[in-house]
């Protein structure tokens, strides 16, 4: 099996088709259950993330070829620790534990599991004990990665040791009779090098998955459905500037063609260029019945005066609501709401598969539609991750400038202006902004960093330009680095490129005398200032 994008499912779908492979990752609160996902994607193979406490009966429902547990904050000796279904490990189908999942596993299963002598936080070597199985084509010593402070100290006659560490000797097992398996650290990220060719074994050995799974077989599946289900109908999509609502928007142009009509709202808190370029896509390339609303002067009224960004958020909201709902009634026979909920907000939101209804983030970050707009709702992302959704754009055929666009709030330079928001402020953002990605792209550095942007602070300093004292405003730029936006590191980027945002930045836009650059991660920072 090669890599490629990943991308998991909600269960309540049956088993057919290219989902006729898939894996179930039970989630106990781990900080990496959705990379697992992906990384289990990464081999071709179909997966989703469901609850913990999901039933054996539905699980033999689903059919999956196999199940990763996947890590937790708990102990497992620990009251109210959360734990599995004890039928699942005798279904007759592979399960994979990892760090409390393989707790969980062998403590099941007649294993001994307490509070580790050294704890292990970060890189490991670890020597494997048995070459086949999991660790074929494994080297005998290899990095791993390892978050735990509890191992298993004790395993039941029926396991077997795979591989040990120097303070842990079952950093890996597996049973004797059963298709359980379990490992102390952690394959799923980059830091265990073997960690992709790990995975692969348990997916093509464990679980006999021949890798089937495409995201070019997803889209057509997808616009196959969404034709099945429209029929001969109209469906309204907003259009945000972003890359989630242009895919959604491209992926219905191919699925029901005139049949689509779009509302981009002009709040006048797009960045520089981004309004004409989706009018040009979507009505040139596309050519969609395209709604824009002009309504610069209405959001920059609401905003007058305000300072706190809760209150931005919720007057931008409201404001964003009332507009699309004028502009969508005038949208004559229109049944469907199409949006870009990705697989990450429907888990974030408590819609994973077999777990409790969810509440639909609608628009998340600006505000939801109401419920009286009475329409139906299509969400034909919402089993993906934001890299897929990045390659299905380009399969669809939007261009790479709209596709690897970096992610942008959805209150828009609202939030990157801090303190009051007025159209001057606005422009002077823009303009820098606009600065800080040309260089980034120049560099060659835009698909290295995960989001970058221009911050504009109601701090104003002391300069000289020329023979000349000023005392204008500060800009900060933002970079970071990160898989999953949960938690980032700044982007260590070259001096000459900041450098080159500086000067520029100070020479070319009005306003501006002072250039600062962030180097706080989150956790503790947000990636956002407000």
């Amino acid at each position: 099996m090669t890599p490629t994008a990943s991308s998991p499912a909600r269960s309540d779908q049956p088993a057919t088709g290219q989902q006729a492979e898939r894996v179930l990752v039970l989630d106990f609160g781990s900080q990496y259950a959705q990379l697992i996902a992906r990384r289990v994607r990464e081999q071709h193979v179909y997966c989703e993330i469901v609850r913990h406490d999901i039933t054996a009966a539905r699980i033999r429902e689903l059919a999956p070829r196999g199940i990763i547990l996947s890590g937790g904050p708990a102990s497992v000796y620990e009251t109210g620790a959360p734990r599995c279904d004890p039928a699942i490990f005798r279904l007759g189908i592979p399960v994979l534990g990892i760090c409390y999942g393989m707790q969980l596993a062998c403590d099941a299963l007649g294993g001994r599991v307490g509070r580790a002598a050294a704890r292990e936080y970060g890189r490991s070597e670890c020597e494997v004990v048995e070459a086949d199985s999991l660790f074929a084509g494994v080297p005998g010593r290899t990095e791993v990665w390892m978050s735990h402070g509890d191992q298993v100290d004790g395993i039941a006659a029926e396991f077997v040791p795979l591989a040990r560490t120097a303070t842990c000797p079952f950093a890996a097992v597996r049973h004797k009779s059963l298709p359980v398996f379990g490992l102390q650290f952690h394959p799923e990220v980059t830091h265990t090098p073997a960690g992709g060719t790990i995975l692969a074994n348990f997916l093509a050995g464990a679980c006999g998955c021949r890798g089937t799974w495409r995201l070019d077989d997803f889209a057509e599946s997808m616009i196959a459905d969404v034709r099945r289900r429209v029929g001969s109908d109209r469906v309204i999509c907003g259009l945000s500037g972003g890359v989630d609502s242009a895919v959604v928007a491209a992926l219905l142009s191919r699925a029901i063609g005139d049949q689509l009509s779009c509302i981009l709202v002009d709040n006048g808190l797009l960045r520089k260029g981004e309004a004409a370029a989706v009018i040009d896509e979507f009505t040139g390339h596309f050519k969609t019945d395209l709604h824009v609303v002009a309504a610069e002067d209405l959001f920059l009224g609401v905003l007058a005066g305000v300072t706190d960004p809760q209150e931005k958020r919720r007057r931008i909201g409201r404001a964003f609501v009332d507009c699309f709902a004028t502009e969508a009634a005038k949208v004559k026979d229109a049944r469907f709401l199409a949006q870009g909920t990705l697989y990450p907000d429907v888990i974030e939101s408590g819609a994973a598969a077999d777990g409790p209804a969810a509440t639909i983030k609608l628009h998340h970050n600006v505000g939801g539609l109401p419920d009286d707009l009475q329409f139906e709702l299509i969400e034909p992302l919402r089993d993906l991750f934001k890299d897929e959704v990045r390659q299905l754009g380009l399969q669809l055929g939007l261009p790479e400038r709209i596709v690897w666009r970096h992610p942008f709030p959805g209150p828009g330079l609202a939030v990157r202006c801090l303190g009051e928001v007025t159209k001057p402020r606005l422009d002077t953002l823009r303009d820098a902004d606009a600065i800080v990605l040309e260089e980034l792209e120049r560099a060659g550095l835009m698909r290295r960093v995960s989001q970058a942007f221009a911050v504009l602070l109601p701090v104003q300093s002391v300069g000289v330009m020329g023979d000349a004292r000023t005392y204008d405003d500060t800009l900060a730029v933002r970079a970071v680095e990160t898989e999953d936006f949960m938690t980032a590191d700044w982007s260590h980027l070259p001096y000459e490129v900041l450098a080159r945002i500086s000067t520029r930045v100070i020479n070319e836009v009005r306003g501006v005398n002072r250039v600062v650059y962030d180097i706080s991660s989150k956790p503790p920072a947000t990636i956002e200032w407000e």
